[in-house]
C-alpha cells in the first residue's frame, strides 16, 4: 500500500501574471513550471495527484506530449476554492485507497513552488509518518507590525514565521479535518488541520522554496536552476 501520498494544487488562474495561461504551465528554464514541480515529488511519494481545472486538463495532456513528459500522477478536478479543490483530491484518494491509517501521510504542495528541496520533502514525509504535523517556513527576517494603517503595533520577529509548503499530515488527522465546514480562517492546510486541535510543526526551509507569482520571480528562479545564484 502506498504510504506517501503528495497532492499537487495547481487550479491557480496566474492572474496576478497577467498572463494567457495560469503560471503553472508556462515555461521555467526548459519545462513548464508543473513538470519542475511534478519532478521535485518523483521517486518520493509513492502517489501523485494533481489538482486541475478541468479546463486545463486537455492543455496539460498536450504538454506532457510536447515534453515527453511520463512520470506517474493522476488529475483530480478542482473545485471553486483551494479548500474545495483539496477535498476533492482527498475524496478520490480515500476512494481509491483500501485502507488508510497513521502509517500513510499525505503532503499538499503548490504547483507554483517548483524548486523545493526534496531533502524537505524527505524530512516533512517523516516527521508526518511520526504523527507530527508538519509544515515548511522561514524565519521572518524583517520587522513585524500588527493592525491597520492607523494603529499597530510591532512584535518580536523571532516569533514570526513564513509559511511555505509542502505541508504534511498523518492521513487519518487530514482526512478528518476536511470533513469539517469550509471557513474563511482556513488560510492553507495547515489551519484546517490546526482547527481539529493538532498542533503544526515547523521545518526551517529556504528562500530558494519561492513561490511563482510575479514575473521577477520566474527570472529569479531560472537563476537557481541555472545556479547562479
Amino acid at each position: 500500500m502506498p504510504n506517501k501520498i503528495a497532492i499537487i494544487a495547481a487550479g491557480g488562474s496566474g492572474t496576478r501574471l497577467q498572463s494567457n495561461l495560469p503560471k503553472q504551465y508556462l515555461l521555467l528554464h526548459d519545462k513548464p513550471v508543473l513538470m519542475h514541480t511534478i519532478l521535485a515529488f518523483s521517486g518520493i511519494a509513492d502517489r501523485i495527484l494533481i489538482v486541475l481545472n478541468e479546463e486545463m486538463v486537455s492543455i496539460w495532456n498536450s504538454l506532457c506530449e510536447e515534453y515527453h513528459f511520463d512520470i506517474p500522477h493522476e488529475l483530480v478536478f478542482g473545485g471553486n476554492t483551494r479548500f474545495q479543490s483539496i477535498k476533492n483530491a482527498i475524496r478520490h484518494i480515500v476512494a481509491t485507497t483500501p485502507f488508510l491509517d497513521h502509517s500513510s501521510a499525505i503532503a499538499v504542495h503548490d504547483a507554483a513552488r517548483p524548486l523545493v528541496d526534496r531533502s524537505l520533502i524527505v524530512k516533512s514525509f517523516e516527521l508526518a509518518l511520526k504523527g507530527q504535523c508538519n509544515v515548511l517556513a522561514i524565519p521572518s527576517i524583517n520587522s513585524i507590525r500588527i493592525g491597520n494603517k492607523s494603529v499597530s503595533k510591532a512584535i518580536d520577529r523571532n516569533d514570526v514565521w513564513q509559511i511555505q509548503t509542502p505541508q504534511c499530515f498523518p492521513a487519518p488527522l487530514l482526512i478528518e479535518a476536511f470533513e469539517q465546514e469550509e471557513s474563511l480562517m482556513f488560510t492553507d492546510d495547515a489551519s484546517v488541520v490546526e482547527q481539529k486541535g493538532h498542533a503544526i510543526h515547523l521545518i526551517e526551509s529556504t528562500e530558494k522554496n519561492i513561490k511563482l507569482t510575479f514575473a521577477i520571480d520566474f527570472k529569479i528562479a531560472a537563476l537557481y536552476l541555472k545556479g547562479e545564484i
